[in-house]
């Protein structure tokens, strides 16, 4: 396998990862996903929120939007689960389109980021890749313990890569692949 590969792989995780921390996150009780909690951000709504700002400030910087630095600063926080984990739904789509149509060329291919008082710093695709998807993991994390507190059992997140792992996710990719197929003819 090779890097490409890779972060293709990474990508269809991510959506997976998220998908399977989301129907988590939508089961809880009233008042469990925007309730105070010990974790970088004060809450599972907060962290998600995070989570998919930064996305669209990545994902602009890497389809050369020209939003810039305001994808995440005029980002609107979504108040309630069901609608934020549609938007995450289709951002994560969006990441894995993009990482379908790269070349291995592509992957050092610099892409101006907009990093506001730092100004434009051109950054490798490849790298940015990297850096969206150790953010990502670093914040399921976080959300991931802090279900621990909640009514919901934290849902297991490291079952997408191995051969061995296949029965246990099986049913869930080719849900998310008829999703994207159901999506893509309507």
């Amino acid at each position: 396998m090779d890097l490409l590969d890779h972060l293709r792989r990474m990508a269809g995780n991510n959506l997976w990862s998220n998908d399977r921390l989301y129907r988590a996150v939508l089961a809880l009780k009233p008042g469990e996903f925007e309730a105070e909690r010990t974790s970088f951000f004060p809450s599972i709504k907060a962290t998600l929120n995070h989570v998919l700002a930064v996305d669209h400030l990545y994902l602009d910087f890497l389809e050369d939007g020209g939003v810039g630095a305001a994808a995440y600063d005029d980002f609107v926080p979504f108040d309630a689960a069901p609608e934020l984990y549609l938007a995450q739904l289709a951002a994560d789509r969006r990441l894995i389109a993009f990482c379908d149509v790269l070349s291995e060329a592509d992957l050092d291919r610099r892409v101006v980021t907009d990093r506001r008082e730092d100004g434009m710093i051109p950054e490798k695709i490849g790298d940015i890749l990297a850096h969206v998807f150790l953010h990502d993991i670093h914040h399921r994390g976080q959300v991931h313990a802090m279900l621990s507190g909640t009514s919901v059992a934290p849902p297991q997140l490291d079952e997408f890569l191995l051969d061995y792992d296949l029965k246990l996710r099986r049913v869930e990719v080719e849900r998310l692949r008829l999703d994207d197929q159901t999506n893509a003819t309507s």
